[in-house]
């Protein structure tokens, strides 16, 4: 597998500091984070499901708030910026998780108020395996 995604589920609004980006406002909903590991994918996806954790990348300090909830993982084996590209959502913070980005992607975090249809649209897509 080259790439995953985190389906992210935020319960309640949280205004929140995410490292040097700043501190930003996260509406109640779905998120999908697209990540990539060059090693061991499993042991990276291990990390974003503890609490336990120094907060080094961005999704760090959004997984180490009580409101968020990983609710799903997938793997794919597109490159993480192409799996990117292929998400349908919202753009809320520029330049999240997206610094060693490759495509110019504006941003590896988004937001989706419906879960389900995001799903179906990247299934569609055969975005994953």
């Amino acid at each position: 597998m080259q790439s995953y995604q985190l389906f992210i589920n935020v319960t309640k609004e949280i205004n929140l500091k995410i490292g040097k980006l700043g501190t930003f406002i996260f509406p109640v909903g779905y998120y999908f984070y697209t990540g990539s590991a060059k090693k061991n994918i499993d042991k990276r996806i291990k990390r974003h499901l503890s609490k336990k954790k120094n907060l080094h990348w961005h999704i760090d300090y959004l997984l180490n708030n009580d409101a968020v909830n990983i609710i799903d993982i997938k793997k794919s084996e597109m490159t993480e910026c192409s799996l990117n590209k292929k998400t349908k959502g919202t753009i809320i913070i520029d330049g999240f998780g997206s610094s060693d980005c490759n495509l110019f992607c504006k941003s590896h975090l988004k937001y989706q108020e419906n879960l389900a249809l995001a799903d179906l649209t990247a299934n569609a897509l055969g975005v994953y395996k």
